[in-house]
């Protein structure tokens, strides 16, 4: 965001209480405006593909609501404008489904009305926000990822973009319902998944994918 310009700041706030006490916050600071506010969570897909503002902020309740909407990147509905989560729980299955989500930034519950100001600020300069708590959560998601990435290319003809999806996050120990829960799915379809990989790989369960696509990584 360029240097004097304020930023702009559109409130998809389902709890009625937080979203008047985060306009009464944000509207006394210099450099932020909120250009709309909204607790109706029936339609929030359109209203953030249309939006002007420089900076989204999103609660859980929202949050749930864009679920049901059937979305399931919401970076993809305003590639322009961050979006910031507050209220959040302590959660890391939430947050990484989140940071998978496309948000900027996260922030849980007991932040302040300082922590969110400074927040904003952040996520408007294409920063990005962490509770501390959750930065090893990042790394570990990372490494589960990179472990596995040239052996997933050596199998990209064999596997479908969803089963290298998943490959990482079997290495990782995750449960189908996990898995589930991460991307959006229903546990019967990430199940359907997985049997189809073994298959197709020719293993006999979760242990030996991870042994086979080691061993498609090592040196020859």
């Amino acid at each position: 965001m360029s240097p004097g310009l304020r930023i702009k700041v559109l409130l998809l706030i389902g709890n009625h209480l937080l979203c008047q006490s985060l306009f009464r916050i944000i509207q006394q600071r210099p450099d932020i405006d909120v250009i709309g506010q909204s607790d109706d969570v029936s339609n929030l897909a359109r209203v953030i593909a249309r939006s002007e503002s420089s900076v989204i902020l999103l609660d859980s309740v929202s949050a749930n609501a864009l679920r049901r909407q059937c979305v399931t990147r919401v970076r993809d509905l305003n590639p322009n404008a961050p979006v910031l989560m507050i209220g959040m729980e302590a959660d890391e299955g939430t947050f990484l489904r989140a940071v998978r989500a496309g948000v900027s930034g996260y922030l849980l519950h007991e932040a302040s009305a300082a922590d969110v100001i400074t927040a904003i600020r952040a996520v408007a300069r294409q920063e990005a926000v962490c509770p501390p708590q959750f930065c090893k959560s990042l790394f570990d998601a990372l490494a589960g990822v990179n472990e596995f990435t040239s052996s997933v290319r050596k199998m990209g003809l064999r596997l479908t973009r969803r089963q290298q999806q998943l490959l990482p996050m079997v290495a990782r120990g995750l449960t189908n319902k996990e898995i589930a829960s991460e991307l959006n799915l229903s546990e019967q379809t990430v199940k359907n998944h997985i049997h189809r990989m073994l298959r197709k790989m020719g293993a006999n369960g979760r242990s030996e994918v991870i042994e086979i696509a080691r061993a498609e990584d090592s040196p020859s």
